[in-house]
């Protein structure tokens, strides 16, 4: 089976003040850290961009990945879904979707959950974390048309929450970790931080 990743790397993070995509933790970007992980999970993997792109993109300098951009990116994250879903090849079978600022994410589990795909063919596969599921999270090519249905301004949990029966887990202690305010991006820099 082909399973792609779409890496969400378009928003503006205007709580934070700067794009934290360009944010530096153990000594790489989040969004290049992130790209890493997704490319030692599939080698087809799909970066969208948006604000601050030629910054963004230059992070990614030397990786084997498509970027798109996404010129209505600050109209919310499912416009950048939308975008990145449009820029996959033909013949895959699902896309992972994930964010570039959740930092309990590895490649370990973004196999974890195209391996849990592969085996139980579910329509989604989502990352569980904090009393909820969300991402990142595996959709099979069948759900495509309901991410395209999701308006701009919503991002994938709505539809990992439409049916839960739908719905196979892969823990992730941790994974509501992320990077929203000027406090966590101060968390990053501190010492014996693990990520």
């Amino acid at each position: 089976m082909t399973v792609a990743v779409v890496v969400l790397a378009a928003g503006g993070s205007s709580r934070l003040g700067q794009p934290k995509q360009l944010l530096h933790h153990e000594g790489t970007s989040l969004v290049r850290r992130a790209v890493r992980n997704a490319l030692a999970a599939s080698p087809e993997v799909v970066v969208v961009l948006g604000a601050r792109r030629e910054d963004v993109a230059a992070e990614l300098d030397g990786l084997p990945v498509r970027c798109v951009d996404n010129p209505d990116w600050a109209l919310g994250q499912g416009s950048s879904l939308h975008t990145g879903l449009r820029a996959l090849p033909p013949d895959v079978d699902g896309a992972v979707l994930m964010l570039c600022d959740q930092l309990r994410v590895d490649a370990a589990h973004l196999r974890s959950l195209i391996a849990t795909f592969e085996r139980s063919r579910a329509p989604i596969v989502a990352s569980a974390y904090a009393g909820t599921r969300g991402v990142p999270a595996l959709f099979s090519r069948a759900l495509f048309p309901e991410l395209e249905s999701l308006p701009p301004t919503d991002g994938a949990r709505r539809l990992i929450a439409r049916d839960p029966s739908r719905v196979v887990e892969v823990p992730l202690p941790g994974g509501e970790e992320d990077v929203d305010t000027a406090e966590d991006a101060l968390r990053l820099t501190r010492p014996g931080r693990g990520g």
